[in-house]
């Protein structure tokens, strides 16, 4: 099911009802993969994200309960999630970020070489799956051409394989899967602490798979200052690993899911830029800016 913003919405509208809080003044912060809104008056954040994905923020929830016994620095969960029709609500706090630029990628590769430091949780993490949520965006899409359906088909096919033959140097463990540089915030009351957030994709997989998210970023003009700076805080280069340019190449793809289901929507910004995304991609160019959603 394709969710539009008036459903999401009145999901976290309901879902603020039934913890007895006021919904009203409720703002959308982001509308995209998952709709972001913030409650002011009670400095919440309102996550409202598929049914389909309540044990994924259920196991979020809990693992960032963990994480933040670790004396990790993760986003708060203040609430267990409301399932409410096909949404499932998550709360968590607020950290105002005022003016402040987003944190720089070298902060990303300190909280990533802490994160890839922990123990194992006491939790059962999946294993992560490449392109499992774009494999669904792709069989249930009614804005695809056959075409694009076939060549998205086939590549991800393509790309799994690669996966299952790479060799991790870093070995596998606990990964956020989804960590880049705009998954971290300003603290708000320290200063200097950084925070990673967004944590409904923890799986078990190669550690890999948590750096190559930012080196993927030059589609979206990070530099090679930035990406050096990131490297010396995690404490490991795979810029000369094979495998590298596969994981990057998932990621690309990706990323193309969140604008699919938006397009199904009708959304035309978002259907332009999946439009734009695929263009470079099937040509092979690796250098045109993406935009930033």
């Amino acid at each position: 099911m394709t969710t539009t913003t008036a459903q999401s919405k009145d999901a976290a509208q309901a879902a603020c009802r039934a913890l007895g809080m006021d919904p009203r003044g409720l703002t959308p912060l982001r509308i995209h993969a998952t709709a972001v809104y913030l409650l002011p008056g009670q400095e919440t954040v309102v996550r409202v994200s598929p049914g389909s994905r309540a044990e994924a923020i259920e196991r979020a929830t809990a693992l960032t309960r963990w994480l933040a016994d670790q004396d990790f620095p993760c986003v708060e969960p203040l609430y267990r999630p409301v399932n409410h029709e096909h949404h499932v609500v998550s709360f968590w706090r607020h950290y105002p970020q005022g003016r402040r630029e987003q944190p720089p990628a070298e902060h990303l590769g300190g909280l990533l070489r802490q994160l890839h430091d922990l123990p194992p949780p006491p939790l059962d993490l999946p294993v992560y799956q490449p392109l499992a949520t774009l494999q669904q965006a792709v069989t249930g899409s009614s804005c695809l051409s056959q075409t694009t359906r076939t060549w998205l088909t086939q590549t991800c096919d393509n790309l799994i394989r690669a996966y299952q033959d790479l060799e991790s140097p870093l070995g596998t463990g606990l990964v956020h899967a989804d960590a880049y540089p705009g998954n971290t915030l300003w603290d708000g009351r320290d200063g200097t602490l950084v925070r990673l957030g967004d944590w409904d994709e923890a799986a078990t997989g190669p550690r890999e798979l948590d750096l190559a998210n930012t080196y993927q970023g030059t589609r979206f003009g990070r530099t090679p200052a930035e990406l050096d700076a990131f490297t010396r805080a995690y404490g490991y280069d795979p810029r000369a690993w094979e495998g590298l340019p596969v994981l990057i190449a998932i990621r690309d793809l990706h990323t193309l899911g969140s604008f699919i289901r938006r397009a199904d929507t009708g959304d035309t910004q978002a259907t332009r830029q999946l439009q734009h995304r695929l263009d470079t991609l099937r040509s092979g160019d690796t250098t045109t800016r993406w935009d930033i959603f």
